[in-house]
């Protein structure tokens, strides 16, 4: 009998691609292991998985995913199982809605709170929230909190499960009723209320803010700004309070803003406005958040940051508003900068007289109008915003604006620095590096503390940027037709400055004493050696010969940091109840791992709880920005700048996306690089450039160092002797 031939040199056919195998469990019996055809109806495998446990009714059964958040897997999120995932039967999401919404009416209290504690769960599941918001659950969720008569864990999941469900989408806030808002303004107003119900509330009035016009009006109605702040004080909602007093502003009505106060709506936009102002909710921002004695999280820095923008732009009805040359109340402000300045001097009685002597003070105020200054007000920016700054400079710092006037007023020999243009076009500028009037942007965290610790921060600031301008003049002979480089120093002073955190305006003056005129220069120079050191052509060779050690070098820390893996933010409606995830490479760099977490790590992530993975061979490619899928399907991020510059997307076999928001630009240049080079492409990244030169400018510098009359030996010098005894060591007990 002949015996069959084996072709072992024949190619091992690839599993089909529609073919996952995974695990499916049920509490009390063997788990089952499949393979699960994506072409089947999953109604199909559903009743197959059943009948192995002979259980009836395969209707009124789903499966979930048995790690993580345990989503209900439906027709359309079915593609996202991955070969090695572990499965769970449960009851069907119309069940499990039907069985809690009973449960819930019931009148046990601990079958309601047990009911109630596993709808605050289930509510972050989309298909688990569509089947329960069809059988009106959130209106009856609205009913018992319009009761008022759940309190502590029962309100709280109440509240929970009502904004999980909420933020789906599904249903308009709109229809949220006058009862249910007075009630949850009720929970932030009283004095003694569980925090896990602060919490909730304010989330809850937050959204309510910033997804619907008209209960913006309804909220403000109920809350005040002044009540939020009596809650910054405790560490556990201060985020909260603060993300509700941001959204309050930033939604309210952009033509009521600057209109008279005639009704109590607009009174209320006034008194937030007097509010973000005062120093009240400054110092407890400072002496209870800034100068806490926690750690400042993301989601706090971001809120910071989008207060210090919401409060900047309020000067920016000033920066806009153009001086009318015909108004007596604002030229005689200009009158008051003029007196102050040259108050001992006789004022002449005849009209010509003091006309001409009023020309020619305004020409020693360094305004470009002579004859009639108010005209150098008529641009915008900054308009009438630099005007309030000279005035607050002149009174309040009277004896510097004094001396900057008078000591450049005087002088004959064309270095003279205009005080009024200078002031003028230094209020533009800052009004640039501070981007008054923009909207805060979604990602950005970066606030300044400084601003935080006196009540006039931006007339201070500038008070301390005018004398710095004044005092690079004097460092730089600058003449008039020098005017631009002047002003381009001073920005680059004042932005590396900025960049440094200082904590105060103290601070702030020390770092800029630091950057004097003379430290730009070194500076400048410094980094245009690293940029444009070596160009003759030994050197060129010599770079070039060690650029691909230096690369390679590069591609090693990329793929190590990888391994290490990071923490990514999941993007959602809000922000403080953040969802994250991980990912990282596997040591040997052929499989992407990521999974989901409870909260963000604090170090490495093991490899078991990244239940998630992706071999490299299967990688197409890494596409950015715009072009990500994530990208393209969220409208409202596609236009936030921010997140469009650290997103990217892996895309992988057979067509399923991977999408990265990395939390920093710093991140998203290494999981980019890293990923190229995995795939064998060019790392292009701004890190990688400023990488590349910085390493070879110390490379060549180290290769070219002067070694005359120096003998490098051939071999290592000898390891000397161990000592005989080690007396001589120092006991430090």
């Amino acid at each position: 009998m002949a015996q069959p031939q084996v072709d072992f040199g024949a190619a091992v056919m690839p599993p089909p691609v529609d073919i996952v195998k995974v695990a499916i469990e049920w509490p009390g019996a063997n788990a089952q292991l499949i393979e699960m055809d994506q072409k089947r109806p999953l109604s199909s495998i559903i009743r197959e998985v059943c009948d192995g446990w002979s259980l009836s009714g395969s209707e009124q059964f789903a499966l979930r995913y048995a790690d993580g958040p345990q989503l209900y897997i439906t027709e359309q999120s079915r593609g996202e199982i991955k070969n090695g995932t572990i499965l769970r039967l449960a009851i069907s999401p119309g069940r499990a809605a039907r069985q809690l919404l009973e449960r819930i009416q019931s009148h046990g209290i601990d079958a309601r709170l047990e009911a109630l504690k596993e709808l605050a769960k289930l509510s972050a599941d989309p298909t688990f929230a569509t089947e329960f918001i069809n059988m009106e659950g959130i209106g009856t969720l609205a009913r018992l909190v319009e009761s008022g008569t759940h309190f502590g864990e029962m309100l709280a999941f109440t509240l929970t499960a009502f904004l999980e469900l909420m933020d789906h989408s599904i249903v308009s806030w709109d229809l949220i009723s006058l009862s249910f808002i007075k009630q949850i303004a009720g929970y932030v107003n009283q004095p003694m209320v569980d925090v896990s119900i602060l919490q909730r509330s304010l989330a809850i009035l937050e959204s309510m803010v910033l997804n619907s016009h008209s209960l913006y009006h309804r909220v403000a109605q109920e809350i005040t700004v002044g009540q939020l702040i009596g809650h910054l004080s405790n560490q556990e909602i201060q985020t909260y309070a603060i993300a509700l007093i941001n959204a309050l502003f930033l939604k309210a009505p952009e033509d009521r803003r600057q209109e008279e106060c005639t009704n109590p709506l607009e009174q209320h936009l006034t008194e937030m406005a007097s509010t973000l102002a005062q120093k009240h909710l400054r110092s407890i921002i400072l002496n209870h958040v800034i100068r806490g004695n926690r750690p400042i999280k993301a989601e706090m820095a971001h809120q910071l940051y989008v207060l210090q923008v919401l409060t900047f732009n309020l000067l920016e009805e000033r920066m806009m508003t153009k001086m009318d040359p015909n108004d007596q109340t604002q030229r005689d402000v200009i009158f008051e900068l003029r007196r102050i300045a040259f108050d001992g001097e006789n004022d002449p009685t005849g009209t010509e007289k003091r006309k001409a002597m009023y020309t020619k003070d305004y020409k020693m105020l360094g305004f470009t109008n002579h004859v009639n200054p108010a005209m150098d007000f008529t641009q915008t920016p900054p308009g009438m915003l630099a005007l309030d700054n000279m005035l607050y400079l002149a009174k309040v710092h009277q004896d510097t604006y004094i001396r900057i006037v008078l000591e450049n007023s005087s002088r004959e020999d064309k270095h003279e620095c205009p005080f009024g243009r200078c002031a003028i076009e230094l209020t533009r500028m800052l009004c640039e590096i501070l981007q008054v009037g923009e909207l805060p942007n979604e990602g950005c965290n970066d606030y300044h503390p400084m601003f935080f610790t006196h009540d006039r921060a931006w007339e201070e600031f500038f008070c301390v940027c005018i004398q710095l301008l004044n005092k690079t003049w004097k460092e730089m002979r600058a003449t008039a037709e020098d005017f631009n480089k002047v002003m381009q120093v001073v920005r680059e002073q004042i932005t590396r400055a900025l960049a440094m955190k200082p904590s105060s305006l103290d601070q702030l003056k020390n770092k800029l004493r630091g950057l004097n005129y003379s430290e730009i220069l070194r500076l400048r120079q410094s980094e245009r050696m690293s940029q444009d050191d070596f160009q003759s052509p030994p050197i060129i060779e010599l770079r070039e010969r060690i650029q691909p050690e230096i690369l390679e070098l590069i591609k090693q820390q990329r793929l190590n940091r990888l391994c290490e893996g990071s923490c990514f933010r999941k993007l959602g409606n809000r922000r403080r109840q953040e969802k994250f995830w991980f990912c990282r490479l596997s040591l040997n760099h052929k499989v992407l791992h990521y999974g989901d977490l409870d909260e963000s790590p604090q170090g490495e992530v093991p490899f078991e709880l990244l239940s998630d993975k992706i071999p490299v061979s299967d990688i197409k490619s890494v596409v950015t920005g715009k072009d990500c899928p994530h990208m393209k399907e969220k409208s409202a991020l596609k236009q936030n700048k921010e997140v469009l510059e650290l997103a990217f997307s892996v895309l992988y076999d057979p067509d399923e996306t991977l999408n990265f928001v990395a939390p920093n630009k710093y991140e998203y240049c290494i999981w980019t690089d890293g990923l190229c080079a995995l795939l064998g492409r060019e790392m292009g990244s701004d890190l990688t450039r400023s990488d590349l030169d910085t390493l070879i400018s110390m490379e060549m510098k180290l290769r070219l160092l002067d070694l005359e009359n120096i003998t490098i030996p051939e071999a290592p010098p000898p390891v000397p002797k161990e000592p005989s005894s080690y007396n001589f060591t120092y006991n430090y007990s």
